[in-house]
Formats: structure tokens, sequence, C-alpha cells
């Protein structure tokens, strides 16, 4: 039986992450105990300064050891990620993925990314995408900077195409995640731009799947805030892939 390896980066999450254990257990419990995928949730506790890690501990009692935690003190998505990858790597897991801790990707949606793997190396869910679902609808001005500007400049460096390049819900084959894990250097939320140029350059295939998404309040990614940052980021990871690398070192 496949295994699949879920990581759940957790930064300050004590008020949303034990519905999404609890959530994710359950399904995937059906899921093994039918025989068709076995799992593990791996959460990645990093720079929490409130009581996430006592709820990640009660979830793991009440659902045993397919739940397991790590400990990165310093804050940031794509640290969080990549400690995941580099920790779920020491066990026999077939697939590796990772979905945001607030469950605006429910795990059904989730596991529909999983088939798309007998046919590519990656599945990534879109909630942009035609056919996508997003409860409750954005308005049009909350896509209009990071449409503009942020997935502009990603088209126009890296020349990777999607429609959503972000969305906290993806999957990969076991060999992707061995190939790619050690060239990972971004610690917040543009790894995922890394992640998936490093796909391409390496010739994995990456399908992108239009998902329901369920729109959370808490987010900690402002785009009209942080935006003048994630640009400056992709132009510095640009130049990090290029014969130009060494302007990139201190």
């Amino acid at each position: 039986m496949k295994k699949i390896s879920i990581i759940i980066p957790a930064h300050n999450e004590e008020q949303r992450i034990g519905k999404t254990l609890d959530a994710y257990a359950q399904f995937f419990m059906q899921k093994k105990q039918e025989e068709q995928l076995d799992f593990e949730i791996l959460v990645v506790l990093n720079g929490c300064t409130d009581n996430t890690q006592r709820v990640v501990d009660d979830a793991q009692r009440l659902w045993g050891s397919e739940i397991r935690s790590i400990v990165s003190p310093e804050a940031g998505k794509g640290l969080a990620v990549i400690a995941g990858f580099a920790d779920a790597l020491t066990r026999h897991n077939t697939m590796i993925g990772f979905v945001d801790a607030d469950m605006a990707t429910r795990p059904e949606y989730f596991y529909e990314l999983i088939p798309h793997l007998s046919t590519h190396h990656g599945a990534i869910a879109s909630r942009y995408a035609p056919a996508a679902k997003l409860f409750p609808p954005r308005p049009r001005i909350k896509r209009w900077g990071s449409k503009l500007f942020y997935e502009s400049l990603v088209r126009l460096l890296f020349r990777i195409n999607y429609h959503d390049y972000q969305c906290g819900a993806k999957v990969f084959k076991r060999e992707v995640i061995e190939k790619v894990v050690s060239s990972m250097r971004l610690k917040q939320w543009a790894f995922d731009v890394e992640l998936l140029y490093l796909c391409k350059k390496y010739g994995f295939g990456t399908k992108e799947i239009p998902t329901v998404w369920y729109d959370q309040t808490g987010s900690k990614l402002r785009f009209m805030s942080s935006g003048p940052r994630m640009l400056a980021t992709l132009v510095y990871l640009r130049l990090v892939y290029s014969p130009l690398r060494f302007l990139t070192r201190p």
C-alpha cells in the first residue's frame, strides 16, 4: 500500500489546527482501513509562541502514531515545509505533500490531488483555474495586485505558467522531493515558486488541479502589505538561479 506524508506548517495555530488534524486524521484513517492509502500527518511547529504544541499533543494522544510533530524554532512557512520534507524522507513515504493548517483545503479535496500522480510527478491545487470554487467568493479587487504584479513577474522571470502558485495544497512523488529539497532556500511564502521552478528545472511534470477552497479568516499573508518584499524575493530568486548568482552571496 502506498503511503503519503502530509506536512502541515503551523505558526501560532492553536485556534485552528485541532479541527484540521481531526478532520484529516479521520478522513485518511478511513482510507487506510479500506487499504487504499497509508498516511502520516507531520506538523512542523515553526516559531510558535502560543499553545499550538499542546493542541498537537492532544491530537497525537487521540489519533496515535499517524500524527507526528517536529519543532523548528524559526518562523517561516517555507522553512517549515523544507524541514518537513527532510523529516518525511527519513521514513518510507511514497508521496509527500503539504497543506495549510487552517483547513481552507478540506481533506477530500486534498485527496483529489493524489490520483494525478499516476500520470504526473506532482499535483497542485488551484483556487483560480477554471472550474475552481471559492467560498465565499473573493472580491475582484483582492486578486488585482497579485495577478498584475506578482504572478506576471513569476511568469516573466521563471517561465512557469500556472493560475495559482501559492495555494497551500500540493503533493509530489517522493523522487521529486528527494531531488529538490537540498536546493530549496526560501524561508517565506515565495518558496512555492522556487519549488515549482525546481520541478521544471529537473524535468518533473506538475499538473494544476482546480480545487474547492474555503477562505479562512486570520491569514498571515497580505499582499498589499507584504507585496514589495515578495516581489524583491522573486528577483533575488531569479539571481540565485542565474550566472549572476554571485551577487546573492553575503
